[in-house]
């Protein structure tokens, strides 16, 4: 796994989302600006963190296509369905 790669994609992808940029949310009453909710990705030793979810370990085929998706230069597919305009 190539950390620095994944560190730099995830700075691009971010940029890509306009990280630090207030999104307009539409309300009953009008609208608003609000930042994005980020989502944290813990790297750990043995394995990661997406979000608030629990522990996977690199071994995982799932944290794998994570990890390759991100190494790749593209959103994670399996956060597709919840943040279809990037995280």
């Amino acid at each position: 796994i190539d950390f620095d790669l994944i560190l730099e994609n995830i700075k691009d992808l971010n940029s890509l989302v306009g990280e630090g940029i207030s999104q307009i949310e539409h309300t009953a009453r009008g609208a608003r600006l609000r930042l994005p909710e980020p989502l944290p990705l813990t790297l750990y030793q043995n394995g990661i963190i997406v979000g608030h979810g629990a522990f996977r370990p690199y071994q995982h085929p799932a944290t794998q296509q994570c990890l390759q998706d991100i190494m790749d230069g593209y959103f994670p597919s399996e956060l597709q369905p919840h943040y279809p305009d990037g995280v």
